[in-house]
């Protein structure tokens, strides 16, 4: 009976952490897709919206801000997981030279342990638009 009880013990102890694997691992994955999707949107958004007509004129490099805004949103959607809920905050949009400072937040839960479980995750990202002469 003794030997049992410990079997069953280390069945339940088991279980329990590959639960809590699953978790943290889903919320690595998780902060990874977003900081990628992130880096990515953000980049091809900044291309997108480089004003040729002041580039021609001029030959400065100028980033429409309304144009970035709708490029990157269209583009984050369509990548997105839909399994999540996403807060995209845009701090500031630079025009010359071409700097956006934006973060992404979404949250991840569990009720593994038979509370809610709640963590926030936050992917922040400063970029500048750098072309080769």
């Amino acid at each position: 009976m003794k030997e049992s009880l410990w079997a069953i013990m280390i069945v339940i102890l088991g279980l329990f952490c590959i639960g809590l694997i699953y978790f943290f691992q889903s919320v690595t994955n998780t902060d990874e897709h977003n900081y990628i999707l992130l880096k990515e949107t953000t980049e091809a958004a900044m291309l997108d919206a480089v004003d040729l007509a002041t580039y021609r004129k001029t030959g400065q490099i100028r980033i429409d801000t309304e144009k970035f805004v709708e490029n990157f949103s269209r583009r984050f959607a369509q990548n997105a997981n839909l399994a999540r809920t996403y807060r995209i905050e845009i701090y500031d949009v630079v025009e010359t030279p071409p700097k956006v400072s934006l973060q992404v937040l979404t949250s991840e839960s569990t009720t593994s342990t038979g509370e809610l479980l709640q963590f926030n995750i936050a992917n922040r990202l400063d970029a500048i638009l750098e072309t080769p002469y």
